[in-house]
Parts: C-alpha cells; structure tokens; sequence
C-alpha cells in the first residue's frame, strides 16, 4: 500500500469514526510540514518567546477538539490543509497576544493570498532568501542584495509572491498551492514558474551566476 493510500484510509477514519489513532497518524505525518509553515510565517520578534513546537502542540489539540469540523470540508480540502488552518490560526493568535498584531478571523475560508501585505511578503521572502547565502563575500554586500531581492520582489503581484512562499518555503505541492490561491493548477504552477524566473535574473547577478536555490518544474 503507497502513502497516498495510506493518507485517504487515516482520513476516512477520521470522518467515519473520529479515530484517535487515526487522528494522531496523520498529525505525526504532517508535522514536518507543518513545523516549516510556522518557520516560515513566524514573525522575528516572537521567535525569541514562542517555539514552534508549542505552536504546533497547542494547534494539535485544538485540531483534536474541532475534528468535527473537519468533516464539514472532507469533501473539499484535505486534512494536511486543514491542520495548516489551525495551525496558522494559532500563530496568528500568538502573534495577536505578543505583538498586537490583528489576527485573522478564525471563520473565514482557509487561503493565506491577502491583498494588503505585499510589503511584509516581499520583506520575509527577501530575509529568507538571503538566510541562504552563507559566502562571506555576499555577506559583505548583504544591504545592496537585500534592496534588489525586495525590489524585484515588491515589483511582482501579490498572489505571485504567495505561490513563491507557498511552493519554496512551505513546500506544498502544486495542487495544493492552487488551492489556497483559488486557481487552476496550470495556472498556479505558471505563476510559480514566473516568480521563480523573475527571481533567478536577479540571483545571477547577486551569485555571479549560481542561482540554484531555485529550480523549475
């Protein structure tokens, strides 16, 4: 039996029966995944106070205590999606109650693409593209690289920058990502391509050439 099999079995469980062994399976599964999504989207300054193994616990239990909402979406989105729901919803809080950040309202449909944040998107990509170049020479020129990163980050669209975020950072895959963005996979992959591209010129000219931190599909 492949994963995927595997994956659909613990989640008919889940529906059919509210199994905790199934439940716990598939929490167990995700939680790499879900540790790079709160990585990713932690803000800076909350790290030195939250970890994220306590995001991930207390979204966890509170995935355990709505399963039943779960149920109410099964026929939509699967339940990695749906734990990145909760999971980010718990960061959001956490950011809300340490930094007086405005939370997203936990009723709203899941998706990440915002409009309005462009800027704080292409500042975090921009930190966390540059978290990759270790040469001491970029770091001497670190201040100019991270100007021309947001440049051609802010230039892009905003749903852009996402499926970048999405498919780079968090490592979700193309179905996944089209999901959240409300597109056709043909064109959530173009737009990721594009991004990608648009990207690669700018790290030739900051890696003399060696912008291999990105790859096409």
């Amino acid at each position: 039996m492949n994963q995927s099999d595997e994956t659909e079995i613990l989640e008919q469980k889940i529906i059919e029966q509210n199994d905790p062994h199934a439940i716990g399976a598939m929490i167990l599964r995700y939680q790499d995944r879900l540790e790079r999504v709160v990585a990713f989207r932690m803000d800076n300054r909350l790290r030195a106070r939250v970890d994220a193994a306590d995001v991930l616990q207390d979204a966890f239990i509170e995935a355990n205590r709505r399963i039943v909402d779960y149920k109410l979406v099964a026929n939509r989105m699967s339940f990695f999606l749906w734990l990145r729901f909760i999971t980010l919803q718990k960061l959001q809080q956490l950011h809300r109650h340490h930094l007086g950040v405005k939370a997203r309202d936990a009723g709203r449909e899941l998706a990440i693409f915002e409009p309005g944040h462009g800027q704080a998107t292409s500042l975090v990509l921009a930190a966390q593209l540059l978290g990759r170049m270790t040469s001491p020479s970029h770091a001497a020129m670190r201040e100019e690289n991270r100007r021309m990163l947001e440049q051609a980050l802010s230039e892009m669209e905003e749903i852009d920058r996402e499926a970048l975020a999405l498919r780079h950072f968090e490592h979700l895959n193309n179905a996944e990502t089209a999901q959240l963005l409300g597109l056709s996979e043909s064109a959530a992959s173009n737009r990721y391509i594009r991004a990608v591209r648009r990207l690669k010129s700018v790290l030739d000219r900051i890696q003399n050439g060696t912008s291999g931190i990105f790859c096409d599909e």
